[in-house]
């Protein structure tokens, strides 16, 4: 079938490349002027709360468009910093020494972690991202959510950064209080407005709607900062202090970092598997959104993403992802194609070159309230509730990785869910030795394929179906069936429904059978079943 009459055959797919620019270069500059007013704040607010310079979080956002956006797999979306790599970054920083020595021994981590994604995309490892349960995954994003909130409350209320240098997240909530008493009135009413603007702007309907969140609170604060003098009553941290990127763009990677083996190691596993699952669930999220339902190409993606991690490292940036905000605003904004992606980075580098004394009016305490404001959408009780609606035992699974998460590190949290996930299966009848393994059967007839799952469809082993899957050709109709299984777990429930909507999307039909004699383990349309137990 055509790809060109996919989506009802309303749509005609953008071109790629230089064409596309041709046919979309309206769209796309717009899309890309737009994600660039948010991402000018946002990347300022991660490198700062990262422990990095602020300038390299715009030096990253510009790789991320100028260097990645020409060779990544996935059209729609934004490469730059990410708030959800903050409290790997800023504790790199802080295990290596902290100050410039932390920051060039994270970044020797960070150079051979992107190597280790570019490995990833040449061995299309992005499907092993089914190995991690779902609600794992999303317990860790809302336990980092609760550290960003925790650590940028104090800045949010301009408190003297000596006062919580090396505190953690629990210890940080503890103190509000104490902060509270010892807050700046004055910067902290920018920063109180400027969070309430990034609360509840998103509800407001109408034309104005259109004004980005971010945009709105800058044209605020940056104003009232003007009129009560910052740079002449304030203390230096009240303000953003930015340089010049000519002079900051020099080689600042160490790998002198290797002579703390063990630490080295960790920081490099965690940039590499953090940073590769936001990104490969953000390119399957923002899949889902675009409009013309192109499917990326997450092995050429992976590889994009990973040489401009290298770049990036190099010269001091923070690592990048495919950031979910950004890439949400460049498909609701009208973006078509990857040039929406290198217009937004061409804007950064545009605004950073020749209008560097603007962004240093920027209050800290709004860029805290921007984070606050991200850390809140990954942490919110929605996700908790609606982690409950799957099912019960998802949100222990949930519970565990943030506990494990915010007392031990975003490594022992996510293996702590899977652990979790893995106890629960056992008791839930998964046979222990088909936790890795599951038997399938695959025919075919005429234009119909049978894909016939035994014994159980869990986290662990939907690799190998996915595997048998991926394997039928497009534009048949396929159905797969679990009668033969003891247990059919969320994230093979969710990931089913994955291949369902993709493979239709390219012409074919597939039908999930088979689960009449099992039960729910929740109301929730995507929860684990289970079979019954038949009693005589």
């Amino acid at each position: 079938m055509n790809s060109s009459n996919i989506n009802n055959g309303l749509l005609k797919i953008p071109a790629d490349g230089f064409k596309g620019l041709k046919e979309n270069y309206l769209d796309d500059l717009i899309s890309g002027f737009t994600v660039f007013l948010l991402a000018l704040p946002l990347s300022l607010g991660i490198a700062k709360a990262s422990e990095f310079p602020p300038i390299m979080g715009l030096l990253t956002a510009i790789i991320g468009g100028l260097v990645v956006g020409p060779i990544m797999g996935a059209k729609m979306t934004i490469k730059g910093p990410a708030a959800g790599l903050i409290v790997i970054v800023a504790s790199a920083v802080n295990d290596f020494g902290g100050g410039t020595q932390g920051w060039e021994l994270a970044l020797g981590a960070i150079f051979v972690a992107a190597a280790l994604q570019v490995l990833f995309g040449i061995m299309k490892l992005g499907r092993y991202m089914d190995f991690f349960p779902l609600s794992a995954i999303h317990g860790m994003l809302a336990a980092i959510g609760i550290i960003i909130i925790a650590k940028q409350i104090p800045i949010l209320l301009d408190i003297n950064p000596a006062l919580t240098k090396g505190k953690g997240p629990i210890e940080l909530l503890g103190e509000i209080p104490y902060f509270i008493a010892h807050l700046d009135p004055r910067a902290t009413g920018i920063g109180v407005i400027s969070l309430a603007i990034m609360l509840f702007w998103p509800k407001v309907k109408g034309p104005l709607k259109k004004l980005p969140a971010p945009l709105l609170v800058l044209l605020i604060a940056i104003p009232a900062e003007l009129i009560m003098d910052f740079s002449h009553t304030e203390p230096d941290y009240a303000l953003v202090k930015i340089g010049n990127l000519a002079e900051a763009m020099e080689v600042s990677i160490s790998f002198a970092g290797l002579a703390q083996l063990g630490i080295f190691i960790k920081y490099v596993i965690m940039f590499a598997l953090v940073g590769s699952l936001e990104s490969l669930l953000t390119v399957r999220a923002i899949d889902l959104m675009d409009p013309y339902k192109r499917k990326s190409d997450t092995g050429r993606d992976m590889i994009a993403l990973g040489m401009g991690n290298m770049v990036a490292a190099i010269f001091g940036g923070l690592p990048m992802i495919s950031e979910v905000a950004r890439s949400s605003a460049n498909v609701n904004n009208g973006g078509k194609t990857r040039w929406a992606n290198i217009f937004h980075g061409l804007f950064i580098a545009f605004f950073v070159l020749f209008f560097v004394k603007y962004i240093e009016m920027i209050p800290n305490t709004a860029l805290a309230a921007m984070l606050i404001a991200v850390g809140i959408k990954l942490a919110h009780p929605k996700e908790f509730m609606e982690t409950f609606r799957i099912g019960k035992e998802q949100l222990l699974i949930f519970v565990v990785t943030i506990f494990f998460t915010l007392f031990e590190d975003l490594l022992v949290g996510i293996f702590a869910g899977i652990l979790v996930k893995l106890i629960i299966h056992l008791f839930n009848g998964a046979p222990l030795k088909n936790l890795f393994r599951m038997p399938v059967r695959i025919s075919f007839n005429d234009n119909d394929y049978l894909v016939e799952v035994y014994k159980s469809a869990i986290f662990t082993n939907f690799l190998v179906i996915r595997k048998k899957l991926e394997e039928i050709p497009a534009g048949f109709n396929v159905v797969i069936d679990l009668k033969n299984t003891k247990l059919v777990d969320h994230s093979a429930v969710e990931n089913l429904n994955h291949f369902k909507h993709d493979y239709e999307q390219h012409g074919g039909s597939v039908q999930i059978i088979g689960l009449d004699d099992h039960k729910r383990l929740s109301k929730h349309e995507l929860s684990g079943m289970k079979k019954k137990i038949v009693t005589l």
